[in-house]
């Protein structure tokens, strides 16, 4: 287990304008392999993946991209405030700007693609994220699973909703198809998964070993808070209502912590979506909560994952009721060293680095530690990230 160190860095200003106040509720949905701009601005896009119905109404997942060649201001025009911590990312701003002006003088052929997907009552919004791929010579694109972010509609009464995680079988071979349609069949990927994301990836993954040619575990949610010992007594409690009721919401203490750490109108450094990442998790159902435990089963009776893994945690957890300043520079979610210990069942081949001063989500910490996030992604990949080829 590798292990990376990190600073403490100065908390953000409040924002004099708030971008989200103009951001609709819901995405238009596109027609077939149509592509229309996205809220995040210049470069990125979306189209949607249709996935029929069900008792609520129409569903669907949706694949945003990035492709910064074609608007070279995004990075100043969108996220314009990361002036203010430059110089704890001033290499990532370097690469990110030589690859601008090589990508306007040589026709490059990416290395590959990358898929990032997100977590719980989460949609993807890391703009940087997607930079630091497009630096590297990948081609990235997320997905906002259905029910979230993008997908959501005004008829779903359950956001999140699920009560099996083999649903998202049909998003993720939907995003890969249009992926492949777009790259070329023989591109390899790489996957980018975050918390629940990192769970369902896993799973997909370990059933599908030809989908990508390396997974990037960004905090996963391996295993139930506590221990297997919390999952049994959990699974005992809801399943038999999730049988019957799988949509009933569950009454749990809801807070608004990890939300004040994100955004930027609290504590943190992004501009979120008020209805698809609201300061308060969406409400979890039994039907849900009965298909994380089984994805936790799974987890726990070891996985055969075929391809190089990588996991990044915080060095420590916080979990508590209220929110405090200390919840900035630890994971205030997940229980870091029981994910580790699971993590190590996923494949033989599997990377954990330790992140100092990092959040739930290590990409959007503050400046220094995902800064160290991206570097260690960077000594990875050395030994481990297919390269491609580049063409004068």
């Amino acid at each position: 287990m590798s292990h990376a160190s990190s600073q403490t860095s100065r908390f953000p200003t409040a924002p004099d304008y708030d971008p989200a106040a103009t951001w609709p509720d819901y995405c238009e949905t596109t027609l077939p392999g149509q592509w229309l701009p996205d809220i995040l601005g210049d470069g990125f896009s979306y189209t949607t993946l249709p996935m029929g119905t069900d008792e609520e109404g129409e569903l669907c997942a949706t694949l945003v991209r990035y492709r910064p060649q074609e608007h070279p201001r995004h990075l100043t025009v969108r996220t314009g405030w990361l002036r203010r911590i430059a110089a704890q990312l001033t290499p990532l701003r370097e690469d990110i700007r030589r690859f601008r002006t090589d990508r306007r003088a040589a026709k490059t052929t990416p290395n590959g693609f990358v898929l990032a997907i997100h977590g719980w009552s989460d949609y993807f919004y890391n703009t940087e994220l997607a930079a630091y791929w497009a630096s590297r010579g990948y081609s990235f694109y997320a997905l906002d699973l259905r029910r979230y972010g993008r997908s959501m509609r005004a008829h779903h009464q359950n956001p999140g909703f699920t009560n099996n995680l083999e649903e998202y079988d049909a998003d993720l071979a939907a995003a890969l198809a249009a992926i492949r349609d777009l790259e070329g069949p023989g591109v390899p990927g790489i996957c980018v998964a975050h918390s629940t994301g990192g769970l369902i990836a896993s799973l997909w993954v370990n059933r599908n070993p030809e989908a990508f040619s390396a997974l990037i575990l960004n905090s996963p949610w391996l295993e139930t808070q506590g221990s297997y010992l919390v999952r049994f007594a959990t699974q005992g409690v809801f399943e038999p209502i999730a049988r019957v009721r799988p949509r009933a919401k569950l009454h749990l203490p809801e807070f608004d912590h990890y939300w004040r750490s994100l955004s930027r109108l609290s504590h943190g450094f992004w501009d979120l979506h008020p209805v698809w990442r609201p300061p308060v998790s969406f409400p979890a159902t039994a039907g849900w909560i009965t298909a994380i435990l089984a994805g936790h089963r799974e987890v726990a009776r070891g996985l055969d994952v075929k391809i190089p893994i990588l996991v990044l945690t915080s060095r420590s957890t916080h979990l508590g009721t209220s929110f405090d300043e200390s919840m900035l520079h630890t994971d205030s979610v997940i229980e870091v060293q029981v994910v580790r210990e699971r993590s190590l069942g996923l494949g033989s081949e599997v990377t954990n680095v330790i992140i100092d001063g990092s959040m739930h989500d290590v990409f959007t910490s503050l400046p220094t530690p995902r800064a160290v996030a991206y570097g260690a992604i960077d000594r990875w990949a050395a030994g481990y990230l297919p390269k491609g080829t580049t063409a004068g």
